[in-house]
């Protein structure tokens, strides 16, 4: 099935989405950017929340330079996480730097790439990350005005869910992703549901996290045909 991922800010909202039916709990700073990332001892905590009951992942940061986004990524990984998330824009978006990553920490976790919708992410680079060991990689925006939905055309996105489960990868769709988006998001067959400001109050992205919201999300997804299981 589509697995639900939800995005927190603190080990309470982490402990909050797993009883609410998340199967991965993603730690992040909402306030800092698309992938702001939080402290290495607030991930660190949000682990020892979790408890083994979900797999957590953490991102590294918003549109860091090379060198600073390995050295967040190292400090990530070595926090216990599952998953390191990288977030590749169009600057970073470089085999050299792709290949970096994957030597530097590809036997020491679960390398997960974000490419950005609004930002004419290149698919080209999937079989370049499969072949540098990442184990996924995630469909994102960069800004939260608009929706994953509003940037690509439906072909691009199931495109993209093809390449990367043909190259071995798991896949992942997020961007300003609601409840009543999920049948057409679960729809193009990802691994994986990212959500932030879906589940928050007011639907707000930097609001506090609604564990009724959050089960309603992981009801509907468990309630939809499926792709195979993330983890």
């Amino acid at each position: 099935m589509t697995l639900l991922l939800v995005s927190v800010t603190n080990a309470e909202e982490a402990h909050l989405a797993v009883e609410a039916g998340a199967d991965l709990i993603d730690a992040k700073d909402p306030a800092a950017g698309a992938l702001g990332a939080l402290t290495p001892a607030t991930v660190a905590e949000i682990v020892a929340a979790v408890d083994g009951r979900a797999t957590v992942t953490a991102v590294c940061g918003d549109h860091l330079r090379a060198e600073t986004l390995l050295d967040s990524a190292e400090a990530m990984a070595a926090t216990g996480v599952d998953m390191v998330k990288i977030g590749f824009v169009p600057d970073l978006a470089d085999a050299r730097v792709i290949r970096a990553a994957g030597r530097l920490l590809g036997t020491r976790t679960k390398l997960v790439a974000v490419l950005f919708a609004d930002l004419v992410p290149d698919f080209g680079l999937v079989p370049v990350l499969a072949e540098a060991g990442f184990h996924g990689v995630m469909l994102d925006t960069s800004g939260k005005s608009a929706g994953l939905l509003s940037h690509l055309s439906t072909m691009r996105i199931f495109g993209f869910v093809s390449t990367a489960r043909t190259c071995g990868l798991i896949s992942g769709l997020a961007g300003s992703v609601r409840i009543a988006d999920l049948p057409a998001v679960a729809g193009f067959g990802p691994d994986l549901v990212g959500m932030r400001g879906g589940v928050c109050r007011g639907g707000r992205r930097t609001s506090a996290l609604d564990p009724d919201l959050v089960r309603m999300a992981a009801a509907r997804l468990r309630a939809m045909p499926c792709a195979a299981q993330a983890g």
